[in-house]
């Protein structure tokens, strides 16, 4: 047979097309021909597979051999098409059995000795192979684990093409690698021990962690301001501990990114854990939100996908970088355009800022003295945009910690996982009270909603309408007031608001007339 077929996906973000290898042998002059929209690092291929397989024990024909990637109009880029070129033009010489590829998707990075090297995106890839009907998909022994995780196809792993080709010619059972993998990491994991996070460690900030319980809650985005030292990172690197576990789907979403990113080494399950992201406040706009030359790449705001984004120094951060933040704070994805196409990442992550309140981070403090003018804090407070400053929802003032909170005389914060219970259980009061609508969150609920069918009537909304009205917030202050109201409420178990959860509400908004993190 000098022609036959093997299959591969081409990835664009998160989204997988499958791509038919065609793969065909005439007498011509001896040649390699790449077709079908290959950019420079794929059409590089070609001498990877050729060593390949001849290091394999494989000889190439003294032949022409053409392989097209179809369709052609759909860009593909990457290493991870060798194997299923390899294995194309292998069938093609008859050395594997065109039967016994037939319905299997294959994935992997040849190096010259024909061993196969791990790649990333192979969850995504691994999806897309399944939403297209593939039964089977193969791909390099290093990413097996994370080949695993999407349930309903077989994923099998092998170390090399000529291990491949004995199994295809053979009809033998692929062996129990992944079994292996899962002891090797039970092992592993024994012996790497850790402290553990938890908000009890957390000490004389009672208000703050109240506002970090609702903040977890409702999903809300939450600032604080404080000097150096107040806990302002304590606080926010233990909001994960108090966010409910992901279910399956969302850390099977949570993964897809990873493994975009080459974050899953060996894994053999699902981590349901909220994700932390605290990148530098010398981060490009592309570091944030996604970029990549040539194909596009997830950023931060997609890395800290249903878990938390924290910003440390905030008002460091370039402007650029902070004001890229307000398409997913508000549609919870961010859309990247490059040459290749454009490609669509989720971005539902919950906002922690932190900032000093002034250069050199003590305004307002009682123990050092502030030599900073005021021409200068405004200066400095200004680095944050109105539009987004608007969309944070809760606003603390961190001050620093007693003395006699130090010793322990200040009252104990919960435990992580009593406040968690907590959450959990003001989080299904939210989705009750929201069945039948696209929402999970309060903070998720549109301003015409929480105004109209969840409006808490006259007499609670009282107090907030002289906000509005004073011009002490506007009228997107005014739904985040709401939506933090049943928050609250749903924490008390409340099934309607009252003044007080109002009232409870404007305190942690604080006022729109400051432009600082305050």
């Amino acid at each position: 047979m000098s022609l036959a077929k093997a299959h591969a996906i081409s990835l664009l973000g998160l989204s997988g097309t499958p791509v038919q290898v065609e793969a065909d042998i005439s007498a011509n002059l001896p040649a390699f021909v790449l077709v079908g929209l290959p950019d420079a690092s794929l059409s590089e291929s070609t001498s990877r597979v050729r060593s390949a397989c001849t290091n394999s024990g494989f000889s190439f024909p003294a032949r022409k051999i053409t392989v097209n990637l179809s369709p052609a109009s759909v860009p593909k880029s990457g290493s991870s098409f060798d194997l299923a070129i390899a294995i194309a033009i292998l069938a093609a010489m008859e050395v594997v059995p065109n039967q016994s590829i037939q319905g299997v998707l294959f994935i992997g990075e040849l190096g010259l000795d024909g061993k196969l090297s791990p790649i990333r995106g192979v969850v995504p890839m691994v999806l897309a192979a399944k939403n297209a009907g593939f039964q089977k998909v193969v791909v390099p022994l290093a990413n097996l684990g994370e080949a695993a995780l999407v349930q309903g196809v077989e994923t099998y792993g092998s170390s090399s093409l000529l291990e491949i080709v004995q199994v295809l010619r053979s009809g033998a059972q692929w062996p129990d690698q992944l079994g292996l993998l899962e002891r090797r990491d039970s092992s592993a994991g024994e012996s790497n021990l850790g402290h553990d996070l938890d908000l009890a460690q957390v000490v004389g900030q009672p208000v703050a962690v109240n506002a970090l319980v609702v903040g977890a809650a409702g999903g809300h985005h939450i600032s604080m301001s404080g000097s150096p030292g107040a806990g302002k990172t304590m606080l926010a690197e233990r909001l994960p501990t108090i966010l409910p576990r992901l279910t399956m789907e969302q850390a099977l979403e949570v993964a897809a990114i990873e493994s975009l990113g080459g974050q899953l080494s060996q894994v053999t399950e699902l981590n349901q854990t909220p994700r932390f992201q605290a990148p530098h406040h010398t981060s490009s706009v592309a570091a944030i939100v996604g970029g990549g030359k040539g194909f596009p790449r997830p950023g931060a705001v997609s890395q800290a996908h249903r878990g938390v984004l924290f910003l440390d120094e905030a008002l460091e951060f370039q402007a650029s970088a902070l004001e890229s933040l307000r398409e997913p704070l508000e549609s919870g994805r961010v859309v990247i355009h490059r040459s290749a196409g454009s490609a669509v990442f989720p971005a539902r992550f919950q906002l922690v800022l932190a900032s000093n309140p002034c250069p050199c981070g003590f305004f307002g403090s009682v123990k050092r003295d502030c030599s900073c003018s005021v021409i200068v804090r405004r200066r400095y407070e200004s680095k944050i945009s109105g539009p987004l400053y608007d969309r944070i929802d809760i606003r603390l003032n961190i001050a620093a910690v007693s003395l006699s909170a130090k010793l322990g005389m200040a009252g104990q914060a919960p435990t992580s996982d009593a406040a968690r219970d907590r959450i959990e259980a003001a989080r299904a009061m939210a989705k009750d009270r929201l069945r039948g609508l696209p929402y999970q969150l309060n903070a998720q609920v549109p301003g015409t909603l929480l105004r109209g069918r969840l409006s808490p009537g006259k007499q609670a909304m009282r107090l907030l309408d002289r906000h509005l009205h004073s011009g002490k917030t506007s009228m997107r202050g005014f739904d985040r007031c709401l939506r933090l109201a049943w928050t609250i409420a749903d924490l008390e178990g409340a099934t309607t608001l009252s003044a007080e959860h109002i009232a409870q509400a404007l305190l942690l908004r604080g006022s729109d007339e400051r432009g600082a993190l305050q």
